[in-house]
């Protein structure tokens, strides 16, 4: 299993910029999905995560202004964030827990991708 990470890159503060992360490979269905993000020296924090359901969960810092969603079909999550801060600025990296078979589960992360907010 893979998660492909895309969409990072440099925007101007006040900007909005779409993540989006592709699951691949033996795949029996996937329960959570979601973002997190880390700053150089500190500890990877949650963003926001959505279950199967449709159920999300986001982080106080980022309420209002990400939104996360996914396409079951395309096993793929998106983040798209909007009205962007300096203090938006991390690596972000896509998160899954996947079943590969009805007994084994196991959480997957993406390669993570550069999002930087500057003028």
């Amino acid at each position: 299993v893979q998660l492909q990470a895309s969409g990072g890159g440099l925007v101007q503060p006040g900007g909005s910029l779409r993540l989006s992360c592709a699951a691949s490979g033996s795949i029996f269905i996937i329960n959570r999905m979601g973002w997190y993000r880390q700053a150089p020296g500190k500890q990877r924090e949650l963003v926001a995560s959505i279950t199967s359901g449709g159920g999300t969960t986001y982080a106080d810092s980022v309420k209002g202004r990400f939104t996360i969603s996914r396409d079951n079909a395309k096993n793929t999550v998106y983040l798209q964030m909007s009205s962007l801060k300096s203090e938006d600025t991390d690596v972000y990296y896509c998160n899954a827990f996947i079943r590969t078979t009805s007994l084994s589960a196991t959480d997957y992360w993406g390669q993570g991708t550069l999002v930087t907010v500057s003028s």
